[in-house]
């Protein structure tokens, strides 16, 4: 049995000030699937996984995880488009610093898991851009191995970093079976990464298609993934 969140959203309405932001937007996610969503800056994406998280709760409508609505559910796990760590603290203790009841030895199994197992007591500074963003992760396991959030994880950096990062995120899910929801603009992260990818756009924001890639993961060639990234392109052109 697949140890995601379920997910239900059903907006009625989110506007910020005179603007209509959403209305009438609704999807569901099983547990364990890993969903893309795609479409242009500003449509809306990463305040979604705001409502989503119970952070932003100003709207009409309900979003449930696992039947309960956010702020009553368990806390996901964030990730942001820059790694935000605590610079005073070590790679272990930035794990800790966010969920301070987690075992030290479960901190090091998950700094392993996203294969830092010798850098638990480096700070930020000594880090790399990749290995910072590995310790970025790590942290959002340790709030919630249940339910992630990704937010332009792969923003800014190259496209060999981007593909490791990808590779790692994939582990991630295979070993931990997560809820996962992305929220990216470039549809290469989308193919290479996602069960399902759902395409918004329009002002109010809206589902423009819902695709699912049934292809597993580990099978997806560099013909395969070039297919996919031009089916869906094609897609946000029309």
């Amino acid at each position: 049995m697949a140890a995601g969140a379920q997910l239900l959203i059903e907006i009625a309405e989110k506007a910020f000030g005179e603007t209509l932001l959403f209305e009438g937007l609704g999807f569901q996610v099983p547990a364990g699937q890993v969903v893309a969503l795609i479409g242009p800056s500003g449509v809306g994406k990463s305040t979604l996984l705001r409502m989503i998280a119970g952070i932003d709760t100003d709207y009409r409508g309900r979003i449930e995880v696992d039947s309960k609505a956010p702020p009553d559910a368990q806390v996901p796990g964030f990730v942001f488009q820059d790694p935000r760590l605590l610079p005073w603290e070590t790679a272990l203790g930035n794990l800790l610093a966010v969920k301070p009841d987690l075992p030290v030895d479960a901190g090091r199994s998950l700094l392993a898991a996203v294969g830092l197992a010798a850098a638990e007591d480096l700070r930020p500074a000594a880090l790399s851009g990749g290995m910072q963003r590995r310790v970025a992760l790590a942290r959002a396991l340790a709030v919630s191995s249940r339910l992630l959030l990704l937010d332009e994880p792969f923003v800014s950096i190259d496209r060999k970093l981007a593909g490791e990062l990808q590779a790692l995120v994939a582990g991630v899910v295979d070993r931990f079976g997560p809820t996962v929801i992305l929220v990216t603009h470039d549809t290469h992260d989308a193919a290479a990464l996602a069960d399902r990818v759902i395409m918004l756009g329009g002002r109010p924001m809206s589902v423009i298609k819902d695709t699912l890639l049934d292809r597993p993961r580990a099978d997806r060639h560099a013909d395969w993934l070039a297919r996919a990234v031009r089916d869906l392109e094609e897609d946000m052109r029309t």
